[in-house]
């Protein structure tokens, strides 16, 4: 027999000023240095970088720090094991933070099939203005949602939570010279939406208390999607009727919708667009855009049923589980 586990709610400070619940208290942050765990077969600095696109645009005379920082996350999610602390110096800014997260790109044997956009509070912006940031959404971790339950994999001992997400699939290449957006730019480029579940983990359980710097530098603290069905029409649905609430364990810990976030579903598909084309990167016909918490962040663990209803359009329904180490070998030639 299966017991429910209750929880009081928590609002805890994040890197996002959205409402977050938890079950767990507060972690001390600690040194922001720690030693990386493990050790792989990994590419020297020099061939990670010439697998980077867009790479020529970034300066050649990395610190070799920025390699340490991406193989340590890299080779903690491979393992499924968590991480004390963060595995180097913590970047200065969010665009060497992208520099760490495209080496651990570059690094990861799987391939990009899409972005999760995260939301910054004003207050922990820095000089870039970007008010949202990017993780990428590999193959292995696009999960179909189903009947009952998909099982979703959580970093034991490290961060882990889920988040309601509305889903942009592109149904066209965006140019690729075309590197700023506005959000009617956005809304005229063909694409589907849908319903979905951010699989939000990190080895590293301070991630969102350490701020956005850290979130962008560990694939954007995203371990997978759900991806559920589609909207039909979206377009001519104003977008305070897609509303949507999330549960753990039968009790509801959020509710929201797609213009919980500030500019509503165009404004992250704006950002995805831009920033990604900024960093060689353009985005292309096939590729998901997860737009971001719709009802906040909400901390699940091992074992843990959650639910997230998004009204007429369906429920989609996770139960968590510790993430197993991967049976792939980090490198740049995956």
């Amino acid at each position: 027999m299966r017991h429910a586990v209750r929880f009081a709610a928590l609002r805890i400070v994040n890197d996002t000023g959205l409402p977050y619940t938890s079950h767990r208290p507060l972690l001390s942050i600690g040194s922001a240095t720690n030693q990386t765990i493990g050790r792989g077969r990994l590419g020297t600095r020099e061939s990670v970088e010439e697998a980077i696109p867009g790479s020529s645009d970034l300066p050649r005379d990395l610190p070799p720090g920025l390699s340490a920082i991406a193989a340590g996350f890299v080779q903690a999610r491979l393992q499924g094991a968590p991480l004390a602390g963060f595995p180097g110096d913590i970047p200065a800014d969010l665009v060497t933070a992208y520099q760490v997260q495209d080496l651990a790109i570059a690094r990861w044997p799987d391939r990009v099939v899409g972005w999760k956009v995260g939301y910054i509070a004003a207050e922990r912006r820095d000089a870039s203005g970007d008010e949202r940031l990017l993780g990428p959404i590999f193959a292995r971790g696009l999960l179909p949602a189903q009947d009952g339950e998909v099982r979703i994999p959580v970093f034991a001992g490290g961060f882990a939570a889920i988040e309601a997400e509305y889903v942009l699939r592109l149904q066209a290449d965006a140019p690729a010279d075309k590197a700023d957006w506005t959000l009617e730019e956005a809304a005229s480029l063909p694409a589907t939406l849908h319903i979905g579940i951010e699989i939000a983990s990190s080895p590293l359980a301070t991630i969102n208390v350490l701020g956005p710097r850290v979130v962008v530098s560990d694939f954007g603290n995203n371990n997978g999607l759900v991806l559920g069905r589609e909207i039909p029409h979206w377009k001519s649905i104003p977008e305070d009727q897609l509303t949507c609430a999330t549960f753990i364990e039968g009790e509801q810990v959020g509710t929201g919708g797609a213009t919980t976030l500030p500019g509503g579903l165009c404004a992250a598909f704006a950002f995805a667009l831009s920033r990604s084309a900024r960093r060689g990167r353009p985005l292309k016909a096939g590729d998901l855009i997860a737009t971001g918490n719709a009802t906040g962040i909400h901390d699940i663990v091992a074992g843990q049923q959650g639910r997230i209803s998004f009204g007429g359009f369906g429920d989609i329904g996770c139960r968590a589980q510790p993430a197993a180490p991967l049976q792939m070998h980090a490198g740049v030639d995956a």
